[in-house]
């Protein structure tokens, strides 16, 4: 059977695969990732890893240790964590990367740990930059980390994908960070949440890898796991022009790659498909506060929306391509008074080959404030954070309200050039005229194939069937503070039974008089969007509530609630069709009827009617059955 690129990628380091068998989307596999980077949260995942009973890391050259969120701290404390995850990382074996080398991300490119065709993860959200390249790059949670530190192997459910068909050309003036705020704001309603996203087209040929980058490090504000461009001739010579400088990229390796790059079958299936015109893209702003409200800046620039800090740095937009925008645009001017101009490069190298053609001159001599090499105000750290009531605009990738200093400021993000042209005269605006009021939507979904018949074997320990009485919570984006409200978070006291107490608190105060144990929880579309707080999941289960059916799942309360054993089961045709039932409108609902969940058969019998669900297969059997990943890990451990 066919399969898309990133079916086949996943295919490439899926372990224990029959000789026939095949990977395709919702599948859930036990993969082999080439690369896990952690950064500055490797003290957290030490913990973690030395908690499963693990003495030394499976396959040292596996995981990469890179420190950059907090590099501008030189507190005592700080330096002696930073201290300590190098001396493990020595003990260990495993290759570190200190404070100043750069953001990890752009490590993880620089050096070729990154590689196309490859399944890499990180401990970090905008992991999916490595698509940019043509790796799938995506994001586990810390126990996923020190579960491969510990057994090289951790699971994965194979996601929907999305193609994303590109035609045309980007007009001049217009980058990569346009392309993906205009995608963010056009399709804002989570039609790609939760999927991977699969760039091609002919339009893709056109774009430089420093725009790849950019669109792929922004598939997570967009809300998909994944972004990933093809392996072509502008991929190519970016590997090749690094060849011999320092990282680990030769030419035997990328002379192979370009003899048998991976690529999807022609037949491949796709959830859905979107059109993008990049002639029609126009430098585009979004915010405040949000990425999915997207204005065209010729339309924003008349309103004179003053700037107090514009901010060229990250692992989105601080790379060499994204400086010499800036500079281009600020050469013989100053910034305006009154603004606050903070450059920071994405890696020491970044650095020097911008200090060496001249770029870092120009922007000093405009009057940046230079930082070192890391994430530093992108994540609220560091000198030249937002104040009370300042507005900022930043080639940054994240605006969330208090993300970047405080809450009672007001944060855009645009590109380089506009960065940089909107601190050059005090207020958002474009550094040219580009007409235009931006692409259209354009989204193809086809229609459902018909659920095949299945009878899926059950592994001894896991439940055949599973009943109960549905317990009906209709909400969309039910948050995990609503499931666990964040000021228990930090409570290490919280016994089981106190936190099954406090369970949906903040969603529904009646909830707890209307849970009974054995309940089935059903709810709507993606649950338990929000932090990525473990409780979340774990109240439920000591709350007594079997399992939760939804529509979807947030992706990262979905790895929650498996690494610790807790049942979860996606049946968008049970939602629907209990939200056309004549129940009564409440926060919580007894529905009164017992569904009966039959996972050899992945159905759900509702009322006398049948809907179907994606089957799970052994490897999420197996951490049901264990209790959780943590336990699996222990047992294979001895």
């Amino acid at each position: 059977m066919s399969q898309n690129l990133i079916e086949k990628i996943v295919h490439r380091f899926t372990i224990g695969l029959e000789p026939e068998q095949r990977v395709h989307s919702g599948d859930f596999v036990t993969v082999k990732p080439r690369h896990v980077m952690t950064h500055d949260n490797t003290s957290a995942v030490m913990l973690k890893f030395k908690g499963l009973g693990a003495q030394r890391v499976a396959e040292a050259q596996q995981p990469i240790f890179t420190l950059d969120h907090n590099v501008q701290d030189q507190s005592p404390d700080n330096l002696e964590k930073y201290r300590n995850i190098q001396a493990f990382a020595i003990e260990q074996g495993v290759r570190f990367f200190p404070a100043g080398r750069g953001i990890g991300h752009q490590i993880m490119l620089e050096e070729g740990f990154a590689w196309p065709g490859t399944l890499v993860v990180a401990s970090d959200s905008h992991s999916n930059i490595y698509g940019g390249l043509g790796a799938l790059g995506t994001p586990v949670v810390r126990t996923d980390a020190a579960a491969i530190w510990a057994t090289g192997e951790t699971w994965w459910q194979v996601p929907p994908v999305t193609r994303v068909e590109m035609h045309g050309a980007l007009r001049p003036g217009v980058d990569g960070k346009d392309v993906i705020v205009a995608l963010c704001g056009l399709y804002n309603q989570d039609e790609v949440l939760n999927h991977a996203l699969e760039f091609c087209g002919p339009g893709v040929s056109g774009l430089s890898i420093d725009a790849r980058f950019t669109i792929s490090n922004m598939t997570t504000e967009w809300g998909a796991l994944a972004g990933v461009f093809p392996c072509d001739e502008v991929t190519l010579e970016w590997l090749r022009a690094r060849i011999g400088k320092g990282s680990r990229i030769d030419s035997q390796a990328v002379a192979e790659l370009e003899a048998a790059p991976v690529h999807a079958d022609a037949d491949a299936n796709y959830a859905q498909v979107i059109r993008l015109d990049l002639t029609a893209v126009v430098p585009c702003i979004c915010g405040p506060d949000t990425v999915k409200v997207m204005e065209p800046v010729s339309a924003v620039e008349p309103r004179r929306v003053k700037v107090d800090k514009a901010y060229l740095l990250s692992c989105v937009n601080g790379r060499s391509g994204d400086l010499a925008a800036a500079a281009a645009v600020l050469q013989g001017r100053k910034v305006a008074d009154g603004v606050g101009f903070y450059v920071a490069p994405a890696s020491d190298q970044v650095r020097a080959e911008c200090e060496a053609n001249g770029v870092w001159e120009v922007l000093v001599q405009a009057g940046a404030q230079t930082l070192p090499a890391g994430c530093g105000p992108c994540i609220g750290m560091g000198v030249g954070l937002l104040e009370d009531g300042e507005v900022g605009i930043s080639a940054t990738n994240r605006n969330f309200k208090g993300r970047m200093g405080s809450r009672d400021a007001q944060a855009f993000l645009a590109s380089p050039a506009v960065v940089a042209a909107s601190a050059a005269v005090g207020y958002i605006c474009a550094p040219q005229e580009c007409a235009g009021d931006g692409p259209a939507r354009d989204r193809q979904v086809p229609d459902p194939v018909p659920a095949a018949k299945l009878r899926v074997p059950i592994l001894d320990g896991f439940p055949a069937r599973v009943e109960g009485q549905v317990l009906w919570c209709d909400a969309d984006n039910l948050n995990t503070d609503g499931i666990y409200p964040g000021k228990y978070t930090y409570r290490e006291d919280m016994s089981p039974q106190q936190m099954a107490q406090v369970a949906m608190e903040n969603y529904d105060t009646g909830f707890q008089e209307q849970a009974q144990d054995g309940d089935l929880l059903a709810s709507g579309f993606n649950f338990g969007t929000g932090s990525s707080r473990e409780q979340a999941a774990t109240a439920l289960a000591y709350r007594g509530l079997r399992l939760v059916i939804a529509g979807s799942f947030s992706a990262t309360y979905k790895r929650n609630a498996f690494n610790n054993g807790y049942l979860l089961v996606e049946c968008p045709g049970l939602i629907e069709h209990l939200r056309a039932a004549s129940l009564p409108a409440a926060p919580t609902v007894r529905s009164g009827v017992t569904a009966v969940v039959d996972f050899a058969k992945a159905t759900i019998e509702y009322g006398g009617k049948e809907f179907s669900f994606p089957p799970l297969g052994p490897t999420a059997q197996k951490l049901i059955v264990a209790e959780g990943l943590e336990n699996m890990v222990r047992q294979s451990l001895g």
